[in-house]
């Protein structure tokens, strides 16, 4: 019988069953604006999922009608936070404290990230969504990076996220003139592998994700690993790299047991070793 824990914070709901994390950003009335509160949550839930040995996969979305605001900077809570020696307030350390950590973290991950946007995501919301491994949106969210708008630039790592998966000039224009890219735009632009229609996109998310679950588990945070170092390394790093992590799964059990599927034609049974 399949068991479902449920751990619910002030901010986000996080349920955990058969090895697939959901967790869901719970802030509707604000958009899932990134408060400090919902900063500390989120702490509190990674914490947990880094150190849950049971894991496969971890699911990510927004409560109401939108994925995440971005910075939260009109909550009440924030006020008077930060406030640099001049009296004005300081965003690089909201962004050491917060931030960029949060987008570490999810990158860092030993297991896929899916990210189902199903609403907006503006400003530091986009680094959110894109801090996953595999993206949908549903066809009525966008992406809005409208940081000029009020005289301060992209940042959580979306400077560095976007040129990589759209290219400069795409990423550029987004930035300088802060227009909205919808789900069909951004999946053809290549910022998300599929857009979907608004009500299958849960669905759709969720069979994503339990095909993830029972892969390889291995193998799959090899992919990560390889692909990410795949920005830094050149070519001569990368193939070393590669036959380093290839070498190390050709003796894992997984390996042996999905040649054997493969041989006797039957689906592979995966055990994560």
């Amino acid at each position: 019988m399949k068991q479902t824990l449920v751990t619910t914070h002030r901010t986000v709901r996080l349920e955990s069953e058969d090895g697939l994390a959901r967790l869901t950003l719970d802030q509707p009335e604000r958009l899932n604006g990134l408060s400090a509160r919902l900063h500390a949550d989120l702490r509190e839930v990674l914490d947990a999922l880094e150190r849950d040995a049971t894991l496969r996969c971890v699911l990510l979305t927004g409560a109401g009608r939108g994925f995440c605001s971005g910075a939260d900077l009109g909550s009440r809570e924030d006020n008077g936070h930060d406030v640099g020696p001049d009296g004005r307030r300081d965003l690089g350390a909201m962004l050491e404290r917060d931030f960029n950590p949060l987008v570490l973290r999810l990158r860092a991950l030993p297991v896929p990230v899916v990210v189902a946007v199903n609403g907006v995501a503006a400003g530091a919301g986009v680094s959110l969504a894109l801090a996953g491994d595999v993206v949908l949106a549903a066809r009525g969210a966008s992406f809005v990076l409208a940081f000029a708008r009020i005289g301060v630039m992209p940042d959580a790592g979306a400077t560095w996220l976007l040129p990589r998966l759209i290219g400069p000039a795409r990423a550029m224009a987004l930035c300088l003139l802060g227009e909205a890219m919808g789900a069909e735009a951004a999946q053809q632009a290549g910022l998300i592998w599929r857009c979907t229609d608004d009500g299958a996109l849960m669905a759709e998310a969720e069979a994503v994700c339990a095909r993830l679950a029972r892969g390889p588990a291995l193998a799959l945070r090899h992919i990560k690993t390889a692909l990410h170092a795949a920005d830094e390394n050149t070519l001569l790093e990368q193939l070393a790299l590669e036959t380093r992590l290839q070498r190390e799964l050709g003796r894992s059990e997984d390996c042996i047991e999905g040649v054997a599927a493969f041989h006797e034609k039957r689906p592979p049974r995966f055990i994560g070793r």
